[in-house]
């Protein structure tokens, strides 16, 4: 399998099939049409077994099953509808039910490669823990050193009360203790399509190039209209700045255009935070500089999948005290 955050390109050994999923979560999720196809059988069979590791407990509905947003041309116009779509716990459990020769592949491929995973993946995990434990100690006393100097209060060192609040931020990344929610709850003002692609429009001025804002597929649409989902009237993401973090990171993260992804991701976020009047704060500054705003998208781009939930927080965190 090729993954390229958004997408997962599953390739037959023979070269004759291939089938798009989506990645998302740390996981692949995949429509019942999508299940027969990758098992070469029918969608009532794939449903039938469904139903029965759903009944026997094999597996849990609610952990393994969501709604996925999909944009589907009817005519002229584009409708969003949504569909249910199963985990990767589903795939391997239907994949160890169906009875055809590309199950048994399957069945083939996964036990190679848990194998693989479980004599690999714990040398690379440990290598990750202990580099990860280095760093958090260099920043812990990195930490207690310019806090020392902040509370003796020393004239030579009055000037570090001016960065009070990105060492209170480093502070809080090191102890785990990021801002969860963002504290505006109003009810958001979406630009839509138009509104983002007229902004793009604009840059191309200032960048000059044939590809720039050049749209690769339909990813940059699901983008903004992932922050607006959510079950009935229960928003995924309940504050503004919730939003414009997940807004800021899916952009960045789904590489939708051939070129300038980054920069295009850092505008559509100010223009979401402009739309909501949270670009500014009270005193009429800019609620995040240019070198923060660079900073925390060249952050995103560097970030781990896993780590996904961290880079939110950590932008939701930057905008909740600069207000």
């Amino acid at each position: 399998m090729e993954a390229s955050n958004k997408i997962v390109i599953y390739q037959s050994e023979n070269g004759t099939s291939q089938l798009q999923l989506t990645l998302q979560d740390d996981t692949i999720w995949l429509t019942q049409k999508q299940l027969s196809d990758l098992f070469q059988t029918t969608i009532p069979n794939v449903n039938m077994h469904l139903k029965n590791i759903y009944n026997e407990g094999e597996q849990k509905e609610k952990a393994t099953i969501k709604k996925s947003l999909i944009v589907q041309t009817e005519g002229k116009r584009k409708v969003k509808r949504t569909q249910s779509v199963y985990n990767l716990d589903i795939v391997i459990s239907v994949g160890y039910r169906i009875n055809s020769l590309r199950a048994t592949q399957f069945r083939q491929w996964a036990t190679n490669t848990l194998k693989d995973h479980l004599v690999k993946g714990y040398t690379i995990n440990e290598k990750r823990l202990a580099q990860k434990e280095q760093e958090v100690q260099v920043l812990k006393n990195g930490i207690q050193i310019l806090s020392r100097a902040i509370e003796e209060k020393q004239e030579d060192y009055q000037w570090l009360t001016v960065f009070a609040k990105g060492l209170s931020l480093l502070d809080d990344y090191d102890h785990e203790e990021l801002d969860v929610k963002g504290v505006t709850t109003k009810e958001a003002v979406y630009p839509n399509l138009k509104d983002y692609q007229a902004l793009i429009n604009q840059m191309l001025i200032e960048f000059d190039s044939d590809v720039f804002g050049k749209e690769k597929d339909e990813s940059f649409l699901s983008s903004i209209a992932q922050i607006e989902k959510g079950f009935g009237t229960n928003d995924f993401y309940k504050s503004i700045e919730e939003k414009a973090a997940m807004l800021l990171y899916l952009v960045v993260k789904n590489h939708s255009f051939v070129d300038g992804n980054k920069r295009i991701a850092a505008a559509c976020f100010l223009k979401f935070l402009q739309q909501n009047d949270l670009l500014f704060n009270k005193q009429n500054q800019p609620i995040i500089s240019n070198d923060t705003l660079a900073s925390l998208t060249l952050f995103i781009a560097s970030s781990k999948p896993e780590e996904m939930e961290s880079v939110k927080r950590l932008v939701i965190s930057v905008l909740n005290r600069n207000k």
